[in-house]
């Protein structure tokens, strides 16, 4: 008589259960973290921009005013005042958009120092509570 090797059907249902049970643990965990990473990702994009700020006032020796907005920072600007010195191609490529798919708002002066610069996060209005709070480089 000829044996099989292979699994019964008791061994398989006892790997489906315990597969169940890892995921049923870790599944919460993983699930929450959306929105916690588009935050994160949103901070890096700031201080990005905050880069490309200080080096455009490194060069004309000032920010952009909010009239010209970031848009100082891929195209030189014509409007007043215009800058002393303009790094040829720009201070960046493109303008980033926040994780939700929103333009960053640029203030100049702004209320929390030289300027603001904010993303309006999930709900995409000023303010807000939890995953609707304002990103922002004064915090």
């Amino acid at each position: 008589m000829k044996r099989r090797s292979g699994f019964t059907l008791v061994e398989v249902l006892v790997v489906v259960v315990i597969i169940g049970m890892l995921a049923a643990l870790v599944a919460p965990k993983v699930v929450g973290r959306g929105e916690e990473a588009k935050r994160t990702a949103t901070h890096v994009q700031i201080r990005e921009i905050e880069q490309a700020l200080d080096m455009y006032k490194l060069d004309s020796g000032m920010y952009p005013t909010t009239e010209q907005g970031l848009e100082a920072l891929i195209t030189k600007p014509t409007t007043s005042p215009e800058p002393r010195r303009w790094k040829e191609g720009g201070y960046l490529k493109k303008l980033p958009v926040d994780p939700w798919g929103k333009e960053f708002i640029y203030r100049q002066p702004g209320d929390h120092g030289d300027f603001d610069l904010f993303s309006c996060g999930a709900d995409g209005e000023e303010g807000g509570e939890g995953d609707g709070k304002d990103i922002t480089n004064w915090d």
